[in-house]
């Protein structure tokens, strides 16, 4: 008799009900595209959270004004909209293709700690939340729903790199549209190579569980685009 497939309550092999908030009654799947009213909160603070962390990062105490803050407020939500949002989504369809229950549940003590950490000290180290999921996942839907966030900022960050190498001889300071191009590809870029580090509950360690082939080309692709972004001496269009 074969081995049932295992019953996933979270994308990260943590207890959904002590991680994060599931109202009793939601766990039917969803159609690709559907979204609860608690999601939709969830996914509107998180994003809002970590736009204010990321704007200090932008512009940190030592020389900070409210001008300045104001001014990177925009480019921020674009960074982390692009990036976090799209890498979340892109879970959340695929594990919904499958037939899973997929939502996303934000992570309150993170969002906390990225928020104390972007103020306090200029970096972010963004633990927001996660997309949850549950249902018989088979192993390589598993590998495929992990994979599905990288591959996500890495289209991103490539659609968007020609342009910020046209751009690139154009100021790119400030809230211009060369700043926003540049700093949209390298952040997608940066989320998708850490995400794919095969340790801990990344989601590289999945996906070269499902697949190293996989695995190696999504890492490769990433990390070339973090390397070409640092050669040209890009890090924040500031």
């Amino acid at each position: 008799m074969s081995e049932r497939p295992k019953l996933y309550t979270s994308f990260h092999d943590l207890s959904p009900r002590e991680y994060m908030y599931i109202p009793t009654g939601s766990l039917q799947g969803g159609k690709p595209g559907s979204f609860s009213r608690t999601e939709i909160v969830h996914i509107v603070v998180a994003i809002f959270v970590l736009t204010v962390a990321f704007s200090f990062t932008l512009s940190p105490l030592y020389r900070f004004s409210v001008s300045k803050l104001v001014a990177v407020l925009p480019l921020s939500f674009l960074g982390i909209f692009t990036a976090f949002f799209v890498h979340e989504l892109s879970h959340k369809f695929m594990a919904q293709r499958y037939g899973l229950w997929s939502e996303f549940r934000m992570y309150p003590l993170g969002l906390v700690l990225s928020l104390l950490l972007g103020i306090f000290t200029g970096y972010v180290f963004a633990a927001p939340g996660a997309v949850m999921f549950r249902g018989e996942a088979r192993p390589f839907e598993t590998g495929r729903i992990a994979a599905a966030g990288p591959l996500a900022n890495i289209l991103v960050s490539i659609m968007t790199y020609p342009l910020s190498v046209w751009f690139f001889d154009s100021s790119i300071s400030g809230f211009s549209v060369g700043g926003i191009v540049v700093f949209v590809c390298f952040v997608n870029a940066f989320l998708a190579t850490f995400n794919l580090i095969p340790l801990g509950p990344l989601d590289g360690r999945k996906v070269f569980k499902w697949n190293e082939i996989a695995w190696f080309l999504l890492f490769t692709c990433a990390l070339l685009l973090v390397v070409v972004n640092f050669t040209r001496g890009i890090l924040v269009p500031f």
